[in-house]
């Protein structure tokens, strides 16, 4: 049986360097079809892709927003300008969402700003994201909240109030919401991740979806998250990790990507059910390796079985050890070598 699927996003973020072309390439990274070639497996890629839309005018202190953007990633002079070249417009946004939905996935945006919500006049995605930062902004989570559409937020400068006080606003409109456990540090160090944080949040948040969103370098973190119950990843992706840009060389390329959603798509099998059983596809392995009941020496038509002569070898399609009460003092009906299975049908 097959656990339920992991929901994965590739968070683009601003990884298409302002360029609708580039993020359509990201997209179509994404889409890539993932295969296992060992069984056979044609496996489901990626499920969203995320973008993120600021507004200038609400990003950042004025001071801030001219201050010189010297810096090997800098797009511009100043940090204003620097972001102002990697901005999309709304319509860029809802060119690169129908080039999505055209692709067959789905479509997630985060808003940085009430001002943002101009986007929803072009589409209406299947999830709005709340970045870290603004899990304490709570007049942007009501306006959000306020559009019914269902909420995913990140918790990487949170704790537990800030958490609580961020539901509290957004259950006044909906319950339709995702919690992504986060660590706001890129990368993260190993020893900041503490996944046991998605235990907390499943325990303590029930009714509500439990992710992660991963800020590690490489894929063994996220996978480890699906094993402790995240049923949503988010990661960032990008076509090329030695392009310009602050995220890039922490993102994922094609072949992480592949990697990444391959691994998940296994796991999601192999997590199977809380039971112990013998399963079918064993049954090969099971009788071809497990041990019987044998002889230690030759026996004659006739004999009574003692446990004295007995021992265990394979093939595993005769008595086991613990049925032996089956075996023992019974007569032979035959001759039976040395070292050969006993079956049922060789004693009277």
């Amino acid at each position: 049986m097959m656990s339920k699927e992991v929901y994965v996003i590739g968070e683009i973020g601003q990884n298409h360097n302002g360029s609708v072309d580039l993020a359509k390439l990201i997209i179509d990274l994404a889409c890539r079809p993932v295969e296992e070639d060992l069984f056979n497996l044609q496996l489901k890629p990626m499920n969203a892709v995320k973008l993120t839309k600021r507004d200038l005018k609400q990003e950042l202190s004025k001071s801030q927003m001219n201050a010189a953007y010297n810096s090997p990633y800098s797009f511009g002079a100043t940090y204003g300008v620097h972001r102002e070249v990697l901005e999309l417009n709304d319509e860029e946004h809802f060119e690169i969402y129908k080039y999505a939905k055209a692709k067959g996935i789905d479509f997630v945006e985060t808003l940085c700003a009430v001002g943002c919500l101009s986007l929803l006049r072009y589409f209406e995605p299947d999830y709005l994201k709340v970045a870290s930062r603004d899990l304490t902004n709570l007049p942007l989570l009501e306006a959000l909240a306020e559009t019914k559409i269902p909420i995913i937020v990140s918790t990487g400068m949170a704790g537990k109030k800030e958490l609580d006080d961020a539901i509290t606003v957004i259950a006044k409109y909906h319950s339709n919401l995702s919690i992504l456990h986060c660590v706001s540090q890129y990368p993260t160090h190993p020893k900041n991740v503490n996944l046991n944080t998605i235990k907390f949040l499943k325990n303590n948040y029930k009714d509500y979806r439990v992710g992660y969103s991963d800020h590690t370098i490489g894929i063994s973190t996220p996978l480890a998250a699906v094993a402790m119950g995240a049923e949503i990843i988010e990661k960032h992706i990008t076509i090329d990790r030695r392009m310009k840009g602050t995220d890039q060389a922490g993102s994922l390329g094609p072949d992480g990507v592949n990697r990444m959603v391959r691994d998940i798509r296994m796991l999601e099998r192999s997590l199977g059910i809380e039971d112990i059983f013998i399963d079918s596809d064993v049954s090969g392995a099971k009788n071809k390796l497990e041990r019987s009941i044998a002889t230690k020496r030759l026996m004659k038509k006739g004999e009574v079985i003692k446990e004295e002569d007995l021992q265990m070898l394979s093939p595993g399609d005769g008595i086991k050890w613990a049925d032996r009460e089956e075996l023992l003092g019974r007569e032979l009906n035959c001759d039976i070598p040395a070292d050969e299975v006993i079956y049922k049908t060789f004693v009277l």
